[in-house]
């Protein structure tokens, strides 16, 4: 099938419970993928490397060199997947580094026009970034000649910001690996991936059937395994499918459209109920980790390992957690179902998500609902579903959209029970008010 028709999504399939000698294999083989990462982020993560991350062979030709394979006994199907892994991540955090620079390069009002010009073409550039931040001589950029700049004082400011906001990448977890294609096989039922020992395999029984031949991720539970398995969907298209459609994407309400429509309104509760449920665990738990603490002081360890295994566990917390987050996380996906399938469009436009500039809300409430926002994941999951469904998604600015009246387009505000227009009158949801200035804003630049 033509990759143009195709977009590729994440299938999770789940092994049976393994032995005990299964789960410690895998454990290994995730703590030595993680030790191979760590020594890409090590010797690549940083400015004298940052043109050398393409192609990514070049990189595991040299890391197999060093001998890191032979001395962890890796094999192959994992060694060569945990060298791509941390060379992506690598790239990953450079374009967030430059996102960042590019934010503060436009923010800086000491830069001038032709300056910010020579700044964001240095960076697009890899050998020339790289040949500033390692003092090498370099061509100068076809764009940025010409123009009227103190090339070193422009230089020095970029090596400044890059040395300010460059991180080091650590691996946070070891309970992952990926295997490629060439380092396992299906049988009876079960997939047998590659061992430490030549032409062994080990087995994991599996609870259904589907197979894959591209490189799969397999994750490590408590006794037993997940895998997130890459498939091929099939893109759709609708002739029926004709419509514009301006949203808003709202907390309380998940959307609501220009024509009064709204879809989600039960997500606002839901997320509600889920944060004031662990807002009132949290604090139980802190209550009991004190007391615990207390009894250690006071030498009552009987008391002190009757709570810590009790009380302080994190196996029924996590677990719940996750059962509620699955929960809310059907219920977006259905509801986008729910809004394509009754407005039809071919073109859905949005706002760009606020991420610069956001002031920390006054109440720890209010800020924990916001840590806990579907926000992302709704975006995400409504960009999968045009892809998969042939729909334009546009991002549009949202200046100007939250705080103006859609009837008259003079200043409003914005109140506890919705907008408020002084000088036309008008009164509606903020959400409402937002998905209109959205349709008049996309048209006016039409």
């Amino acid at each position: 099938m033509p990759a143009e028709n195709t977009i590729t999504k994440t299938v999770w399939q789940y092994s049976k419970p393994l032995p005990e000698e299964t789960m410690e294999f895998l454990k290994g083989i995730a703590v030595d993928y993680s030790k191979v990462k760590n020594y890409i982020y090590k010797r690549y993560g940083g400015i004298k490397s940052l043109n050398r991350l393409t192609p990514a062979f070049d990189i595991m030709s040299e890391v197999r060199h060093s001998g890191l394979r032979t001395q962890l006994e890796l094999p192959s199907a994992y060694f060569g997947p945990a060298v791509i892994d941390a060379v992506a991540d690598i790239k990953g955090m450079w374009g967030m580094l430059k996102n960042k620079i590019g934010t503060l390069i436009t923010a800086n009002e000491n830069l001038s026009d032709a300056d910010r010009i020579y700044l964001r073409t240095v960076m697009r550039l890899n050998k020339i970034y790289a040949a500033v931040l390692n003092n090498q001589e370099y061509e100068m950029p076809r764009n940025a000649k010409g123009l009227e700049i103190d090339v070193k004082r422009l230089n020095h400011l970029l090596c400044r910001l890059t040395r300010k906001h460059l991180t080091k990448l650590e691996i946070g977890s070891t309970d992952y690996f990926c295997v490629e294609s060439n380092g396992y096989t299906y049988k009876d039922s079960a997939i047998y991936i590659v061992s430490r020992t030549p032409k062994q395999r080990i087995e994991l029984p599996l609870k259904d059937s589907n197979i894959c031949k591209r490189q799969i991720r397999i994750c490590i539970r408590k006794d037993y395994a997940a895998l997130a398995l890459p498939v091929e969907a099939k893109i759709k298209k609708h002739q029926d499918y004709g419509n514009t459609v301006y949203i808003h994407i709202g907390y309380q309400d998940m959307f609501t459209l220009s024509n009064g429509n709204v879809y989600g309104q039960s997500l606002g509760g839901m997320t509600s109920v889920e944060t004031q449920r662990l807002t009132d665990k949290n604090r139980e738990r802190a209550r009991i980790r004190a007391a615990y603490q207390q009894s250690l002081e006071n030498g009552n360890n009987k008391k002190a390992d009757s709570l810590k295994n009790h009380n302080l566990g994190t196996l029924k917390y996590d677990k719940q957690k996750e059962k509620e987050r699955a929960k809310t996380e059907a219920f977006i996906n259905t509801e986008i179902n729910k809004m394509l399938a009754a407005e039809k469009p071919n073109r859905i436009v949005i706002t760009k998500p606020i991420t610069i500039n956001k002031a920390k809300l006054p109440k720890k409430s209010s800020n924990r609902k916001i840590v806990r926002s579907f926000n992302g994941y709704i975006r995400d999951r409504l960009l999968y579903k045009c892809r998969i469904h042939s729909i334009e998604l546009i991002e549009i600015n949202s200046k100007g959209t939250g705080s103006i009246c859609s009837q008259c387009g003079a200043e409003g505000k914005r109140l506890q029970d919705g907008f408020h227009c002084t000088e036309c009158g008008y009164k509606s949801k903020a959400s409402l008010n937002g998905a209109k200035n959205i349709e008049i804003k996309y048209n006016k630049k039409k």
